[in-house]
């Protein structure tokens, strides 16, 4: 999340972001005529499959899609930055090689985004800026950049939300990118969740999810999906790994990461850990009905970030007084004392962690 932090007037959106990320994702890829032949798999055998397979060696094309209602933000552009991801229509090239290799580019009009993972050295590169940040990872931090909704990370997501309030089936067989996938499709069973069901398309051989659909409650169409449109699984070439700064670029150094080997992972709730300006979302709940907490005392915001705030209905209670976002899948609560609440559920939840 941190390509959102280092933008304070996006401040306000980062545990938004971070709530749909497991969502963000329309487009659908290569639907089938007829239902591909595959050999019968039981949801629990699928669910253990995708669980265990590490993939490697692979290249693509993703597109996703995302009508998550989120507003519009003044001034704003949608260029290349990750964040467009959160809205409308756009396109991902992902490269993978070994376990440690990987790079995400993410398309705009004016240009593009590169996270590129080579060993331990990670980049995030913006060409419409000129713009790079270098990190170097430590220690046994062996994680891919999970800075954008690829099919594989949505879905792993998912599936880590499984527990006994999730209904799992098998649906029929589908077609994605020209190859041969299951369908599973996971179902919240509590209704204070925003999400009617999560759909992921099975690589039939690879289990490589290739496809996630999310579906809002009362929505006939995905409120947000990833998919590849195209893939390839023979090893990409190793110089897609490696980045130089183009001439006139500012490099950043990122002395801001915590490489320890809990790096990446969203806090767990705790009495003590409500201290203002802590790095990354506060996590209260778990799966279908968790929500992001984080503190944002001393973030400014703009003249034009004021006026989007104050077009938001104003709400109260025991937990103090803010502004309410809220649409098909996503619900966030902006507090006036600079806290945001932010989950795929319904707003009494919001206000139930406010007041923690």
């Amino acid at each position: 999340m941190r390509a959102f932090q280092n933008r304070p007037r996006l401040r306000w959106l980062v545990p938004i972001a971070a709530a749909v990320t497991i969502l963000s994702g329309g487009l659908l890829a290569g639907t089938a005529v007829a239902e591909p032949a595959l050999p019968e798999r039981t949801a629990e055998q699928l669910v253990a499959e995708v669980a265990a397979a590490r993939p490697t060696n692979f290249s693509g094309t993703i597109q996703t899609s995302a009508e998550l209602g989120l507003p519009e933000l003044p001034g704003g552009r949608r260029g290349s930055d990750f964040e467009a991801l959160l809205a409308g229509n756009n396109t991902i090239r992902i490269w993978a090689g070994a376990e440690d290799q990987s790079r995400v580019a993410v398309h705009g009009t004016f240009g593009e985004s590169d996270l590129i993972r080579n060993g331990s050295e990670v980049w995030l590169w913006n060409s419409q800026e000129k713009t790079a940040v270098h990190s170097t990872l430590s220690g046994k931090e062996r994680q891919r950049p999970d800075d954008a909704p690829t099919p594989q990370q949505l879905a792993a997501k998912a599936i880590a939300a499984i527990q006994p309030s999730t209904q799992v089936d098998v649906a029929r067989n589908v077609t994605v990118a020209g190859r041969s996938a299951y369908e599973l499709v996971l179902q919240p069973k509590d209704d204070r969740s925003l999400v009617e069901q999560i759909r992921i398309a099975v690589d039939g051989e690879t289990y490589l999810p290739l496809r996630v659909q999310v579906l809002a409650e009362g929505g006939e169409r995905p409120a947000a999906e990833a998919a590849f449109t195209a893939i390839d699984f023979t090893a990409p070439d190793p110089s897609v790994f490696e980045f130089t700064p183009p001439p006139g670029t500012e490099v950043k150094k990122d002395t801001d990461g915590d490489h320890s080997d809990d790096h990446g992972k969203s806090k767990q709730p705790k009495d003590s850990d409500k201290s203002k300006g802590a790095d990354g979302p506060t996590v209260i709940g778990k799966g279908w009905t968790a929500v992001y907490l984080a503190e944002q005392a001393g973030a400014k915001g703009s003249e034009s970030d004021s006026e989007l705030l104050n077009a938001l209905p104003r709400v109260s209670g025991t937990w103090g007084t803010g502004r309410l976002f809220s649409s098909r899948l996503v619900s966030a609560v902006i507090t006036d004392d600079g806290r945001v609440a932010a989950g795929a559920v319904r707003p009494e939840l919001l206000y139930d962690a406010l007041e923690r």
